[in-house]
């Protein structure tokens, strides 16, 4: 009994071309961003610059946790309490998870809580959250609707519902 050695390509020839095109693709666009003729990365803040955006409303924002769990949510410029958040109920989860990460930041550089977050609402529709100690936004309609509305509900303006 002999057995037999075959040596034909098995995958298709069309596959083989795709598949070539897609690496030459992949490495024409790394060589493109290393030499700086395509941007790596959009941000929000130059991206709205560079566009003519600007701020609707920004509403300077304090987040202190209470003996009982809950946070209180205060406009630092009017000292009005906006909100109580207690529970994981309405967004206040959300809230609560954003805010968590944007202290564990400023923990972690030796920040106090000092310095009031900015929420802003822009024309585009946009809505951002920026530490001005850290300088880390986040752009809170990137979570979706729900959880967008969770921080718009701190405007004075209420946005009109997007995701953007």
């Amino acid at each position: 009994m002999s057995l037999v050695h075959d040596h034909e390509n098995t995958v298709p020839r069309p596959a083989l071309i795709l598949a070539g095109a897609l690496v030459a693709t992949t490495l024409s666009l790394t060589a493109l961003v290393q030499v700086g003729v395509l941007n790596h990365e959009a941000v929000p803040a130059v991206e709205r610059a560079s566009a003519g955006v600007v701020a609707v409303e920004t509403r300077h924002l304090a987040f202190e946790d209470r003996a009982d769990g809950a946070v209180v949510v205060k406009d630092t410029d009017s000292g009005e309490t906006l909100a109580v958040l207690m529970g994981e109920n309405d967004g206040s989860g959300f809230v609560r998870g954003v805010m968590r990460g944007m202290a564990r930041e400023r923990k972690m550089k030796g920040m106090g809580q000092a310095t009031p977050f900015e929420l802003a609402l822009w024309t585009n529709g946009s809505l951002s959250l920026l530490d001005p100690a850290t300088d880390r936004s986040v752009e809170l309609g990137s979570f979706g609707p729900d959880n967008r509305a969770a921080f718009a509900k701190f405007l004075k303006t209420q946005p009109k519902s997007t995701t953007a």
